[in-house]
């Protein structure tokens, strides 16, 4: 949520291109918490959807159907969970290990979903063959030239091979069947410092569109903006990214980003999502800079938490008990 999550954070990087032919699962798609910064700030401007998931997790999805006072309502019932010793305060610390949670309960609920998906027996472990069969298995039906159809990085034939890789390394043992920890670790690599290596690599080859290994700054730009029409000026936070690439991502000045740099751009050492989303939130909504926030505070900046994208809701909204 993540991966988080990406979830990724929930950011897909599957967008199956392939019309007429049924999708496979999306859970496939790296959630790439890993490209957070670029899409917590887009446009020069603050993108709040990055709050609303790093703060709700899954319910960000309801949330957003919301209308303002009922999405209010909830959010102050959220608080007071939040506000763990009951001070009428939430602090950094509290508001990190919510974000925490969300993250947490996001994985939990998205591996057991899947995990009773493949292994309705809930048997020990998954064997590849039964999971490619769930997943993949219409691809034997399918003419071969339609598997080639999308481009070089999202056919159906480059989405099974990937899926085989990444299988393959999370199988510590071997033998070709997933436990549930390692299960876990398949759908999750961006959650699992073992699963780091595997997390750059499909991170390259997402971004690689001249498939050379490394990543140039026109492929680290248009990760984040769509290039401009002739004559149109990029704008300034753009200018401000190729600068941090020379600067700073491309460590070795070579004029491209290798897999250790990329590594620690995505990756970076000693750096806390949570904490950070955290900061950020309380930075925000605190009007009285007392680095703390009250339920007031919080639901004055509702748009920033929860806001709504949608303000008819009707009878589709699904209602939770616990609201």
């Amino acid at each position: 949520m993540h991966l988080l999550l990406l979830v990724s954070t929930i950011c897909l990087l599957f967008n199956c291109a392939v019309s007429g032919i049924p999708k496979p699962e999306e859970k496939r798609v790296l959630d790439r918490d890993v490209l957070n910064h670029a899409q917590h700030f887009q446009n020069d401007e603050h993108n709040k959807q990055y709050d609303h998931e790093a703060f709700l997790g899954e319910e960000a999805k309801t949330f957003d159907q919301l209308e303002p006072k009922e999405s209010r309502r909830r959010l102050g019932i959220i608080v007071d969970k939040i506000d763990a010793d009951k001070d009428d305060f939430v602090n950094q610390a509290e508001l990190k290990a919510w974000i925490q949670y969300t993250q947490r309960r996001y994985i939990e609920d998205d591996v057991g979903r899947q995990w009773k998906q493949h292994n309705p027996n809930n048997t020990d472990q998954i064997s590849w063959d039964v999971y490619r069969k769930n997943v993949y298995g219409f691809l034997d039906d399918m003419d071969p030239k339609d598997l080639e159809q999308g481009d070089e990085h999202f056919s159906y034939k480059s989405m099974l091979s990937r899926d085989r890789r990444r299988w393959s390394v999370a199988d510590r043992d071997g033998d070709d069947r997933l436990n549930k920890t390692e299960f876990t670790e398949f759908l999750h690599p961006e959650e699992s410092l073992y699963m780091r290596d595997i997390v750059v690599q499909e991170t390259i080859e997402d971004i690689d569109k001249d498939n050379d290994g490394k990543v140039s700054v026109e492929e680290y730009i248009g990760e984040m903006y769509q290039a401009p029409e002739e004559n149109e000026e990029e704008p300034e936070w753009i200018k401000q990214e190729r600068e941090t690439f020379a600067n700073f991502r491309d460590k070795n000045k070579d004029g491209f980003m290798n897999q250790e740099e990329v590594r620690d751009w995505i990756i970076p050492a000693d750096f806390d999502h949570a904490e950070a989303e955290a900061r950020h939130l309380i930075y925000e909504a605190d009007s009285d800079a007392d680095e703390k926030l009250t339920k007031d505070e919080i639901i004055e900046k509702y748009d920033l938490f929860v806001g709504s994208q949608a303000t008819d809701f009707g009878e589709a909204l699904t209602r939770h008990d616990e609201f």
